[in-house]
């Protein structure tokens, strides 16, 4: 079973990022995503940086794929959503279905259909299997039997790709509301989410963590976690993805691969994942109930 490190969701520093990159060349993820997915307005790294970032990563033997933002705004957004399907050296995770058009107007069958898809029904992930998708990353709100039933539904088979760790992305808007939390306009939000390494945590009046907002994207506030889910998840998959955060993401990923291989048990690989959670972990989605339970089965 193959691991995957999501696109970066946050907005981080140049420096920090290729930092950051240059360490997981050397980590146990096989499959790597870059680009940035959730704001046009995150220039830190521009699509020439990301492709020579890509270029060190498979030099690494890493899987490279670069991903298309989720919400296309302008004609500078689809110029470089062109750029990406137009070079041939790296797959591409198509987040919008503008992305899916043109990657089947190339003929290109090297591509991923990404979570922002939400693929919830066998004809549409045939519709894009035809097209040309050679895999698709699972809606982090589907559950295992869902995404089980669906698997069934397919006349031919695709290869899944399950979001395994991160803070989950809930939603997407054309309103920041980074900057509004700043009494900013969008426009000119001057560019607040810089620098802050996993968003800004919101509580409710009872102090409780509720979400985490990332500029346009909201998430949430705990951390999803299937570790401990591990042996019902390799039934339904082939690829698990951790999504980066501020810290400890390299440790993230290799309890992943020793959790696989046998090394530590699924319950072990979870309580030993809790020291590089800022956050409690859940785990409702998977087993169809609210995404903020962590649900252990008896």
């Amino acid at each position: 079973m193959k691991l995957a490190l999501g696109p970066l969701l946050y907005y981080w520093p140049r420096q920090a990022t290729l930092d950051f990159y240059a360490n997981v060349a050397d980590s146990a993820a096989d499959i790597v995503y870059l680009g940035e997915t959730v704001c046009s307005r995150r220039h830190e790294l521009r699509l020439d940086d990301w492709l020579e970032v890509a270029g060190m990563l498979a030099a690494a033997g890493k899987e490279v794929l670069l991903s298309t933002q989720a919400l296309i705004e302008s004609e500078s957004d689809l110029k470089t959503l062109r750029r990406i399907v137009a070079q041939r050296d790296f797959g591409v995770e198509a987040n919008d279905m503008g992305a899916v058009r043109l990657l089947a107007e190339a003929g290109r069958q090297d591509w991923v259909a990404g979570p922002t898809l939400n693929v919830f029904n066998p004809i549409t992930l045939e519709l894009l299997r035809e097209s040309g998708a050679r895999r698709w990353v699972m809606a982090p709100e589907m559950s295992g039997e869902a995404l089980g039933a669906l698997q069934a539904g397919l006349p031919q088979a695709l290869e899944t790709e399950v979001f395994a760790w991160g803070r989950l992305p809930l939603a997407h808007s054309a309103r920041c509301f980074t900057a509004r939390h700043f009494n900013l306009q969008k426009d000119t939000c001057e560019f607040r989410c810089l620098g802050m390494s996993e968003g800004i945590l919101l509580r409710t009046r009872e102090g409780e963590p509720f979400l985490t907002l990332n500029g346009v994207q909201t998430q949430s506030a705990r951390v999803y976690n299937l570790l401990g889910d591990l042996p019902a998840v390799r039934e339904r998959a082939q690829v698990l993805r951790i999504s980066p955060q501020g810290e400890h993401t390299a440790a993230v990923v290799d309890t992943f691969r020793a959790a696989l291989d046998g090394r530590i048990d699924p319950a072990g690989a979870l309580a030993a994942s809790a020291q590089w959670m800022n956050e409690a972990p859940c785990n409702g989605f998977w087993h169809g109930r609210p995404g903020v339970e962590q649900y252990v089965a008896a």
